[in-house]
C-alpha cells in the first residue's frame, strides 16, 4: 500500500469541486486546495476574515501581507475579487451561502459527526475559531486528514471521543489511503482507494463496515 502525500490529497480533491462552487479552505491543510483548481472552472474561493475570489498561493518573493487569508498566509486575489468586513464574511458562512468548506479533522464519525478544535491534550489550546459557523453552513463539509494518527488509530471511527465541532455535518473526507462518502444512516462508502490498499485492508484500518 503506498499513501499519498498531502499535496495529492489536495489534488485529488480539487478535482472534485463543481464549476461555479463557492468555497472556504479552512486554516492549514486545506488552504493546498487552491493551487490545484483546474483552471477551466470557474471557482469562487471566501475566507472567512472578508475576501471573495482568492487565486493560488503567490510565488516567492511577491507575497503582499496586506493580502492573508484566515490563517495569515499571503494570498493572491483574481480579477472580480472582493474585500468585506469580518461580520459580512460570517453571515455568509452561517447564511447558507458557501457550496463547500474544506477543513481539517482530528476525528471524523460514520455518522458525520466531527471533532477539530480540541484534543484535550495538556498544554494544547483550543480554538474552534469559525469552524462551527462553517460545518452549520456549508451545504457540504469536506474532510482533508491523514487516516491515522501517528500512534496507528483511526480518525475515521464509530464516535467521536473529542469535544465535537458538528454533529452530522460531514460529506467526504480525502484522506492518504482512501476517499469516504458520509451517507445517511451511519453508511461510509468508499469512493475511492487512492492506495490501492484493497477492501479488506482498508476495513481492517478503519475497524467500519464499509461500503464499496
Amino acid at each position: 500500500m503506498k499513501r499519498i502525500s498531502r499535496e495529492q490529497i489536495a489534488q485529488r480533491l480539487a478535482r472534485d469541486i463543481p464549476e461555479g462552487a463557492t468555497v472556504n479552505l479552512g486554516i492549514g491543510l486545506p488552504t493546498q486546495v487552491a493551487n490545484y483548481l483546474p483552471a477551466d472552472k470557474e471557482i469562487f474561493l471566501q475566507s472567512e476574515n472578508g475576501v471573495l475570489g482568492m487565486g493560488p498561493a503567490p510565488a516567492p518573493g511577491e507575497e503582499d501581507y496586506d493580502l492573508v487569508n484566515a490563517g495569515k498566509q499571503p494570498v493572491t486575489i483574481l480579477k472580480g475579487g472582493s474585500f468585506f468586513h469580518h461580520a459580512d464574511s460570517f453571515n455568509m458562512m452561517r447564511g447558507g451561502h458557501l457550496d463547500i468548506c474544506v477543513l481539517g479533522a482530528f476525528q471524523v464519525s460514520r455518522w458525520g459527526d466531527l471533532a477539530n478544535w480540541s484534543t484535550g491534550e495538556p498544554g494544547a489550546i483550543p480554538a474552534v475559531g469559525g469552524a462551527m459557523d462553517l460545518a452549520a453552513g456549508a451545504k457540504d463539509v469536506y474532510i482533508m486528514m491523514e487516516l491515522q494518527t501517528k500512534s496507528g488509530e483511526s480518525k475515521l471511527v464509530e464516535q467521536c471521543t473529542y469535544p465535537l465541532t458538528g454533529l452530522k455535518c460531514v460529506s467526504r473526507v480525502y484522506t492518504d489511503v482512501a476517499v469516504f462518502q458520509i451517507e445517511p444512516g451511519g453508511v461510509v462508502r468508499v469512493v475511492d482507494d487512492v492506495s490501492g490498499a484493497g477492501p479488506e485492508e482498508l476495513k481492517r484500518l478503519t475497524g467500519l463496515e464499509l461500503v464499496f
